[in-house]
């Protein structure tokens, strides 16, 4: 396309060129009203002269024409995929690119935006898409979308308020949903304690609904509730570690998705401080290991009492004057016995404080659901042993009455090596470890021997009783790793672990089983004694069950990975083992509501000109191209603005006075004013 237009190119610097003006203007202005004969002929030489200066040119340029920019976007979040709206998406993006072609300079410029945790980001993706282009050539925005959007800024982008941003709904602005929430969850939760949660359901139909609540897949409540009526639940957690809370509202017929029908909340379960009780024996170097140990958890509340006179000792002082206060012995073994979660005897022997009936409530403690630790010394192989009260019952290693003293290294048996109790022990201390040098011999041990030590003789026996559990440390030499005699070793983990898993830590049981959820799968984790492979049943959100093979891990651990394809929770079940895992479609954000809006979006609307279009109220509308000044939309239409921008690819200059002409139209009317001045 070939356009001419006339350019001045000034002969003499612009400032001059207007002095010169100015200084005509001036002279003329005084001739005048000075009344100098013939005064307007001298205007048009002067006129002229300043005009043969300015140089006007005629500029012929070789314009090739530069489209216009749209910017598409798709709204591919997920809840985008709710109802028929894949389908009228697919349909209005086909349509509008068919009509974005059919016009003339007009280039497409598509942006997706897909949801994430903060929920359907799309102005920012918008913005992103903008870095990139020449804003002087957008027509427009085109958003296709349910108008769900949770980054609309407060103050409108400047491209929002120069150029026309449409919105075209996918469905109809009567549409309803009704939606869950959890208006009060807590995180955490006292095990034993009563906690509650608050759950709402909104809906546009007034009308009552049941609310089913099940903990841990076990039915909790069942009511039936107004829309926008506040319930609380309340619900007590029987064990530590994490409790899933399933909440599900009754679908209604009509509404658009229930995908936000159900709720599923994770709470883990703490235990209050736990209370232990360490009742020390005849003093050794290892005195202070475990106080030092169990004082440095802010979770454990220790109760301490050390025996510091020897049994050999014999001086006539009666039992009860031994210490500053009292030793509460049946209150401690009476009365408060059950309040403690874990009691520790260290190289305690019989000393006649004890009554072999309070062994008894241990032993009966032991079997009801406690925790009992056996750290032995010498003393667990002579007569006065513990093994010869009523714990006799409850421990799963019995001295055979010999004390080794000679050096070894402890080692963790092939059991041990799977057990969370020691398991990884050798790549927690790297290096040798420090040898020990006493252990009581035992005969045959019932329990699970984790370590071993003299002869292969068992060192550490782990034993669940009853209801409750029990762990023997054959040997009191734990200390000299924890001061780093030759090199040292994990004593600190090793004892950590120990009595966590005797007061029931979920992350160190031995049967268990964690299920972690990822987009579209469900990855498994079998924690297991047994070596040999084997199956979990999976119980789908819909109800299907299936079973999927347990595999070995190069840690030795099994493993499986379930596909994911439907909202909501997954049941996970290995025996007595269970695990749950949640599987959001989308981010807790879409979820809130379904419905398509264009209330979110309503600021950049109103401030482009732009407007909303409901596709199954007026259809797909039409395009057109329209001026910057015009309005933007209309009746079954939207307007693109039409920048008419172009790109020269080349130009010709012809200037307009060339030199010879200039000349004599100076010299003719100079001649022409001396001619009227003569006759005048």
């Amino acid at each position: 396309m070939t356009v001419a237009d006339v350019v001045f190119r000034p002969l003499v610097p612009e400032w001059l060129l207007t002095a010169l003006a100015v200084l005509v203007v001036l002279a003329i202005l005084a001739a005048l009203l000075g009344r100098l004969p013939a005064a307007a002929w001298r205007l048009p030489p002067l006129a002229l002269l300043l005009l043969v200066l300015a140089n006007p040119t005629l500029l012929r340029e070789e314009r090739d024409p530069v489209p216009d920019i749209v910017v598409l976007v798709e709204d591919a979040s997920p809840s985008m995929a709710v109802a028929e709206r894949p389908a009228t998406t697919a349909a209005v993006l086909e349509a509008l690119q068919g009509e974005f072609t059919r016009e003339r300079n007009l280039e497409i410029v598509p942006v997706t935006v897909g949801g994430g945790a903060g929920g359907t980001e799309l102005i920012g993706a918008v913005e992103r898409a903008m870095v990139d282009l020449d804003r002087r050539r957008l027509a427009g925005v085109v958003i296709v979308s349910d108008g769900q959007v949770h980054d609309v800024p407060r103050e409108v982008p400047a491209w929002a308020r120069e150029r026309p941003v449409h919105l075209i709904l996918p469905g109809a602005p009567d549409e309803t949903d009704r939606r869950l929430a959890l208006a009060e969850m807590p995180t955490y939760a006292m095990v034993g304690e009563r906690q509650s949660f608050v759950v709402r359901f909104d809906d546009e139909v007034a009308e009552p609904a049941r609310l089913t609540i099940r903990q841990n897949g076990e039915p909790l409540a069942a009511l039936t509730a107004q829309p926008g009526q506040s319930v609380r639940v309340p619900f007590t957690l029987d064990r530590a570690g994490e409790t899933v809370f399933e909440i599900e509202v009754e679908p209604r017929e009509g509404e658009i998705s229930d995908l936000n029908n159900t709720v599923v909340a994770f709470v883990t379960g703490v235990r209050d401080r736990l209370r232990v009780l360490l009742v020390s024996g005849e003093p050794y170097p290892g005195l202070r290991v475990w106080r030092n140990l169990l004082k440095a958890d802010p979770a454990v509340d220790l109760v301490h009492f050390t025996i510091l006179r020897p049994p050999e000792k014999q001086d006539g002082t009666p039992v009860r004057e031994l210490a500053l206060i009292a030793f509460p012995v049946r209150e401690l073994f009476e009365l408060k016995l059950n309040e403690f979660d874990l009691i520790i005897f260290d190289r305690y022997a019989r000393r006649g404080l004890l009554p072999l009936a309070y062994f008894d409530n241990v032993a009966r403690y032991v079997e009801q659901g406690g925790a009992l630790l056996i750290g032995a010394g010498p003393g667990f192989a002579a007569p006065l042993s513990l093994a010869r009260t009523p714990l006799e019952r409850v421990l799963p290693a019995l001295p055979n009455g010999t004390v080794h003293r000679q050096a070894f290294v402890p080692t963790v048996t092939e059991l041990g090596q799977r057990h969370p109790v020691t398991e990884g022990l050798a790549q927690n201390w790297p290096g040798e470890w420090g040898p020990w040098f006493r252990a009581v011999g035992v005969q045959g041990a019932t329990g699970q021997v984790v370590m071993r030590g003299v002869g292969d003789e068992p060192l550490l026996v782990l034993d669940r009783v009853g209801e409750g559990r029990v762990a023997q440390l054959l040997s009191d030499q734990a200390w000299l790793w924890a001061r780093g005699f030759e090199g040292g070793g994990p004593q600190a983990t090793l004892l950590r672990r120990l009595v966590h898993w005797l007061m029931a830590e979920p992350e160190l049981e031995e049967e268990r089983l964690v299920a972690t959820p990822f987009d579209d799968r469900i990855e498994l984790v079998r924690t297991t004694l047994d070596s040999s492979d084997g199956t979990v049943q999976v119980v789908t959100p819909s109800g299907e069950r299936f079973t999927v093979p347990l595999a070995v891990a190069e840690d030795g651990r099994l493993v499986a990975s379930v596909p994911a394809s439907e909202p909501g929770l997954y049941r996970f079940e290995d025996g007595e083992v269970r695990a749950f895992a949640a599987v959001r479609p989308m981010s807790p954000r879409e979820l809130a509501d379904l419905r398509a809006s264009a209330e979110p979006l309503a600021p950049l609307l109103q401030a482009s000109g732009g407007q909303a279009f409901w596709t199954e109220r007026t259809g797909i509308p039409q395009v057109r191209r329209v001026a910057e000044d015009r309005s933007r939309y209309g009746r079954g239409w939207m307007g693109l603005v039409e920048n008419d921008r172009y790109r020269v690819v080349g130009s010709a200059e012809t200037t307009l006075f060339p030199a010879w002409l200039a000349l004599l139209m100076l010299v003719g009317t100079q001649v022409l004013a001396w001619w009227r001045e003569g006759r005048s």
